[in-house]
């Protein structure tokens, strides 16, 4: 069975994301997405509510589901029997340090491999900050987050 792990903070989950998740989950017989608990990072959304909003968008996914996990990504993978660590990239800039990334992984795992996906023109220029910043000041975010995200990121930000 092919495994794989597609790892971020996912603060919140966006279009671009969900791009990438599809398509992994069609190239794959399962993929967990792992929420990365990262105490360095300040999130706008506790681990609860971004799992809360991922499981929203995948349910039409049965190959998918969701995790939290901190440490070394490459660690995750092997507790979950997963051999491939998939991640999206946005631009060339992203290509550098997610490739010295999978050369890492694979030094600490020999049997660790990352797969690449280019996110969907589209979604290219989309990131989960630029996102927050736009939900922030009231502006409409539809086509950057599914549904449930919207809905999640209005109550957040009215609250504050």
């Amino acid at each position: 069975m092919a495994r794989a792990i597609y790892p971020g903070s996912f603060d919140p989950i966006t279009l671009g994301h969900l791009d990438i998740i599809r398509r992994a989950a069609k190239a794959m017989d399962e993929v967990i997405i792992g929420i990365l608990k990262n105490s360095k990072k300040t999130s706008t959304f506790t681990l609860e509510e971004r799992k809360s909003m991922i499981e929203a968008c995948i349910q039409d996914m049965p190959n998918v589901s969701v995790k939290f996990f901190d440490g070394m990504t490459v660690d995750f993978a092997r507790e979950n029997n997963a051999h491939v660590i998939v991640r999206g990239l946005r631009a060339v800039s992203d290509f550098e340090y997610e490739m010295q990334m999978a050369q890492t992984n694979h030094s600490i795992d020999p049997d660790m491999d990352t797969i690449f996906f280019t996110t969907s023109l589209e979604y290219a220029f989309l990131s989960s900050t630029i996102v927050k910043e736009i939900g922030f000041y009231g502006k409409d975010i539809s086509r950057y987050v599914p549904e449930p995200v919207i809905k999640m990121m209005q109550e957040k930000f009215r609250s504050v």
